[in-house]
C-alpha cells in the first residue's frame, strides 16, 4: 500500500533517519560535489536510488536536495529564495508579523536567527534591510540553505540588493551566542525551536515532518532561550503554534494570526558595556 505524503514517520520513538549521498548525473561536477559532501557529513555514496535509506541528499545539475526513495515518500525538499511561494519577489504579506515582532520600522537591525532551518525568515529579513546571521546545527540542513543562498545570489538583482547582509553558520547556536563579543551582540535574537508534537499539532505540515525526523525535536530550547536573553539588546523573538504556553512568564507583548504567534521578550536598557564578557 503506497504511503500518503502527509503520513511521514515522525513519531518521537522514530530511529534517526537513515540518510545517504546520491548524484543524479554521471558529470564530472555533479559526481566530484556528491563525493565531497559523502566525506564532508560522513555519509555513505550511493550509485543508485536506494530505497534502503530513508531520504537522500541528492546533487543534481541544478540544485541540492533532499529526496524521499521509499514507496509514496514526500516530494524532494530543497531552498529556493528565487522562485515559488517562498521566492523573494512573493508572500512578504506572510512575514508582517514578524517584522513586527521584530521592531522593524524600515532602519537597519542585526538580527541573529538561531534556529535558521531552511532560512526563509533569515533571507526575508536580510532582503528588506536587517543584517542576519542565521545559525543551523544540522549539518545537512546547513548544506540545503548554503546551497540555496548560493543559487540566489547568482540572480544579479538579489546580489547587488543583498549584498552580505545574510551570513550563515554551522554550529550550535548557544556556544555561538555565548562566543560573541560584547560588540557584536545582535539587536534581536530570533528563536524558531522544534517542539515535541502533541496531539492538538499532530497534522504539521508534511516539511515539519521531515525536519523533525532529521534533526530531531529542540529539548534544550530552554537554555537557548536563556542565551538568547543574555545576549540580545533590544528583544528576543519566539516563534510559536498559537495555543502553546510562552516560554516565560515576563512576556512583553505578542503577534498573533490565529494559528502563529510571535512571543516579544523586550530586554533592559543596557549599553553594550553591560553586556557579558566572554
Amino acid at each position: 500500500m503506497r504511503r500518503s505524503q502527509t503520513q511521514f514517520d515522525d513519531r518521537p520513538d522514530a530511529a534517526p533517519a537513515k540518510v545517504a549521498v546520491f548524484a543524479t548525473e554521471p558529470v564530472d561536477e555533479v559526481q566530484r560535489r556528491a563525493e565531497q559532501l559523502a566525506a564532508q557529513l560522513n555519509l555513505p555514496l550511493v550509485a543508485a536510488y536506494d530505497s534502503a535509506f530513508d531520504m537522500l541528499l541528492t546533487v543534481t545539475n541544478d540544485r541540492l536536495e533532499l529526496r524521499f526513495p521509499q514507496s509514496g515518500g514526500p516530494r524532494p525538499l530543497y531552498v529556493d529564495f528565487v522562485e515559488g511561494r517562498h521566492g523573494y519577489a512573493r508572500g512578504v504579506h506572510r512575514y508582517g508579523l514578524l517584522f513586527n515582532a521584530i521592531g522593524y520600522r524600515n532602519r537597519p537591525l542585526t538580527v541573529l536567527d538561531a534556529t535558521a532551518g531552511l532560512g526563509r525568515a533569515a533571507f526575508r529579513l536580510a532582503y528588506h534591510g536587517c543584517h542576519v546571521s542565521a545559525v543551523e546545527r544540522s549539518a545537512i540542513l546547513f548544506e540545503l540553505l548554503k546551497d540555496g543562498i548560493d543559487r540566489a545570489a547568482r540572480v544579479p538583482h538579489i546580489r547587488d540588493h543583498m549584498g552580505d547582509r545574510l551570513q550563515v553558520h554551522l554550529g550550535d547556536s548557544r556556544e555561538f551566542l555565548h562566543r560573541l563579543a560584547p560588540d557584536a551582540a545582535p539587536d534581536v535574537v530570533y528563536l524558531d525551536p522544534m517542539f515535541p508534537p502533541t496531539k492538538k499539532s499532530a497534522l504539521v505540515k508534511v516539511e515539519m515532518r521531515i525536519l523533525r525526523r532529521l534533526v530531531g525535536d529542540d529539548l534544550d530550547a530552554d537554555s537557548l532561550f536563556e542565551a538568547a536573553r543574555s545576549v540580545a539588546r533590544q528583544r528576543v523573538v519566539v516563534k510559536r503554534f498559537s495555543r502553546s504556553e510562552p516560554l516565560s512568564p515576563d512576556l512583553s507583548h505578542s503577534h498573533s494570526d490565529g494559528t502563529t504567534r510571535y512571543d516579544v521578550y523586550m530586554q533592559p536598557a543596557r549599553t553594550r558595556e553591560d553586556m557579558p564578557a566572554t
